[in-house]
């Protein structure tokens, strides 16, 4: 099914791989030697990158986008930050979209508040600004600005259009504020991986069979990490370009850079429907291509998929699972017994077996990866084969923009759902983190959206509330719905492909979507609602730090979700230190406190005032080890820092490192952190990304000194000793993977907002 290649690889005209390992017979055919540095520059990738880069390397890239998207849990604080950073305009196209905070149903006035705001700073600054319900922001992008050959950035992790032919990256908002203020994105050339696709799918395998599948082998090996995933191979023409949309979404699970897909007559007849023509062009490889390594799949052997709680890695063929029902999901209440951490809660999965078979409580078909097109009606083609949905089991599908709901209500595709018991809904993404279609306790809910944390689906284990997600295709979910909510794979039902067409409608977006691109209107007021706060102040970084260790996280793995939770607490995304009450409170809820009271510490130190009595003998321990500190209070910045084995895995929200920040963190300690993004937003929160090789020699509570902070940073330096100052002093060696010089002012500077001002005012 995949072949994953221990070396790089040759694509040799565009349909034939070679491995590394195998280069003396390409050699021998070539008749001569190989430039594999030539053959690099052969790759989709690198003509895209090249295009889009400021300085004068292709080994250090500033990229500058063609256009960027954010959703409303996101763009106030972005626009916050760019507005305090001196931003007069949106540069080049932004799109803020409503599909997070879409129900309004939690927080007063707070949701609509926003979205109020978001309009106003389209116009001010000149936006494109779609409103609540008429799209989810990956499809509106795909439908109207997505094209071959360009760069997108989003402030959401699944910012992926490879199959449109634009290479686009999910990224803090820090980074879109660079972009808005004319900075880039700054990043080393990555390694660059092609997924080489080959034959055709089994019918009733869909998008997410074959995501899953690639994530299930490259994740944990972390084979694809940071890199670009690049599809080639003749099976891609086997597969709709709406159908390629649906797989590439899901690389963001991969923890990849970003992707890109070879371009053909396909994708032009898709831009082609959506009025966009001109932005086809046909993207292939070179002759000869060079890639850092290769996955090949057969995708006539892809079987139907699932992923079961609690990440999207934890990959299955459904034959597998019910041949092994008791045995898998054991293992996955053992597993989830260290994630889950509540002795009151006893999770279970194994009592959903009935008659040998799993029994499910709720179907969902959703946001950018399910609620596509074909996604929708080839599962409505199965449903159509039942004539009611069974009473203990609930479908709820959610269209990915209201064209894509006009023409599924036009083939009747939406009379049929909701004929058989079905509800059909608008276009939102709740379903994907946690604010809508929360499954009763206990419940097992299977869905195709793009994540499946723990407490993702709206539930509070906190709280002695669990539920649980699996992840399947949208065909797997309607053989289970007609199979009275028994696990089917959709290969047992299915022996056809449907045969389709599809009309694009833009009528809603022509009279609903603000269209306001270089139209900024400075007499524009911003309309700023109760709870729309601006950042607080944040000092630069002291000569030297001081940390209190606030939280201590052994988990393999901690996703963004637990760092800030998703949910209803996205109502208060707008008021950062309102927001930051919630920060790690469903993995840690005392952290914080713990750092807020760290926090008074540093105010006190800013202040002026005495060393405070409660830590005066860890500035004894200072002394010992660090006479020329002495107790001056000036050149000693205290804050407090988390630990985690591996942190940042999910979402691209920078708020999973500012709510730590404004309430006084200082920095971040793991082995490594799972994406790039979070630990972008790290920095340009101000906070030093910290990595160890040792095992964490401290505890929640101690205090770990670190002379020299300043100095180390500005001088280019990437490793330091510090002080653990607990019962016993000991050394403790930490290090940081290389900055570039924006990103060394940033931490200097103590913020990416305080950095700009500094540039600024010394322009």
């Amino acid at each position: 099914m995949l072949d994953i290649f221990k070396k790089g690889a040759f694509l040799v005209g565009n349909n034939e791989l070679i491995s590394e390992e195998n280069i003396a017979e390409l050699e021998a055919r070539n008749n001569g030697p190989l430039d594999k540095e030539q053959a690099k520059k052969g790759t989709i990738t690198y003509g895209i990158l090249k295009e889009h880069n400021q300085s004068d390397s292709m080994q250090s890239l500033k990229i500058k986008f063609d256009s960027m998207t954010s959703h409303d849990l996101t763009y106030i604080g972005i626009i916050q930050t760019a507005k305090a950073s001196g931003m007069t305009k949106f540069p080049i196209p932004y799109v803020l979209t409503n599909c997070h905070n879409s129900l309004c149903a939690v927080g007063g006035t707070i949701n609509e508040d926003d979205h109020v705001f978001g309009l106003s700073a389209a116009k001010k600054y000149g936006g494109i600004f779609v409103p609540p319900h008429v799209a989810v922001i990956h499809q509106f992008m795909r439908e109207m600005l997505a094209g071959c050959g360009k760069m997108i950035i989003g402030s959401d992790s699944h910012t992926r259009y490879g199959a449109l032919g634009t290479m686009a990256i999910g990224e803090g908002g820090g980074e879109l504020v660079k972009q808005i203020i004319g900075d880039t994105y700054d990043i080393e050339y990555p390694e660059v991986i092609a997924i080489y696709l080959d034959g055709k799918p089994q019918p009733g395998i869909g998008p997410q069979d074959i995501a899953l599948a690639i994530i299930g082998q490259v994740f944990k090996s972390g084979y694809v990490k940071n890199k670009v995933m690049e599809f080639v191979g003749p099976g891609i023409a086997n597969l709709s370009t709406d159908f390629r949309n649906g797989i590439d979404v899901m690389t963001t699970e991969t923890a990849c850079l970003t992707s890109i897909w070879q371009t053909d007559e396909d994708t032009k007849e898709f831009l082609n429907i959506h009025g966009r023509v001109e932005d086809y062009k046909e993207l292939q490889p070179e002759a000869v291509a060079y890639y850092d390594g290769a996955v090949y799949v057969d995708l006539s052997k892809i079987e139907s998929m699932i992923a079961l709680p609690f990440h999207p890695s934890n990959v299955y063929s459904i034959k597998e699972l019910n041949s092994n029902l008791n045995d898998i999901l054991h293992k996955v209440e053992v597993d989830a017994k260290k994630l889950i951490n509540n002795p009151n809660i006893d999770f279970k999965l194994t009592d959903k077996i009935h008659n040998n078979q799993l029994k499910v409580q709720q179907g969902i078909i959703a946001g950018c990866a399910g609620g596509n097109f074909n996604n929708v009606y080839e599962a409505s083609e199965i449903i159509s084969k039942a004539t009611a949905i069974d009473k203990d089991y609930s479908l709820s599908v959610y269209p990915s923009s209201v064209p894509v709901y006009m023409e599924l209500a036009k083939k009747g595709v939406v009379s049929n759902l909701m004929a058989a018991g079905a509800i059909v809904k608008t276009a939102f993404c709740g379903p994907c983190f946690g604010a809508g279609d929360t499954p009763a306790n206990n419940g097992l809910s299977i869905r195709h959206t793009t994540r499946n944390f723990i407490n993702r689906d709206g539930s509070k284990p906190g709280n002695g509330q669990m539920t649980s997600v699996a992840l399947m295709d949208a065909r797997s979910i309607a053989a289970t719905t007609i199979n009275n909510g028994i696990l089917t794979p959709a290969t047992d039902v299915v022996d056809e492909y449907p045969v389709y067409d599809y009309h694009f409608d833009d009528s809603a977006y022509r009279n609903r979507v603000y269209q306001g691109f270089d139209e900024g209107k400075d007499e524009e007021e911003l309309v700023y609602g109760p709870n729309i706060k601006d950042w607080p102040e944040m000092s630069s970084l002291g000569e030297h730090v001081l940390l209190k260790v606030c939280s201590k996280i052994l988990d393999e793995v901690t996703t963004t979700d637990e760092l800030i939770p998703s949910g209803e607490t996205a109502s208060y995304r707008s008021n950062p230190l309102g927001l930051a009450e919630f920060t790690l409170s469903r993995r840690d809820p005392e952290y914080v406190g713990k750092a807020k009271a760290v926090a008074v510490l540093e105010k006190s130190r800013v202040e002026g005032n005495s060393v405070p009595s409660e830590i005066s003998h860890v500035y004894d321990k200072i002394t010992e080890v660090y006479p020329a500190a002495g107790k001056d209070l000036t050149s000693i910045e205290i804050g407090s820092v988390i630990y985690c084995t591996k942190p940042g895995d999910g979402s691209a929200r920078e708020q999973a490192a500012s709510c730590q920040r404004v309430i006084g963190g200082l920095a971040n300690i793991c082995k490594e952190y799972a994406t790039k993004r979070y630990r972008s937003n790290v920095i340009n929160w101000g906070m030093i990304p910290f990595q160890t090789k040792e095992e964490p020699d401290f505890e929640v509570d101690d205090y770990i000194f670190i002379p020299g902070m300043k100095a180390a940073i500005a001088e280019g330096k990437q490793e330091i000793t510090g002080y653990i100052l607990g019962d016993t002093v000991r050394e403790i060696h930490l290090y940081w993977e290389a900055l570039t010089d924006n990103e060394k002012e940033i931490v200097l500077s103590g913020s990416l907002i305080n950095y700009n001002r500094n540039k600024f005012v010394n322009a």
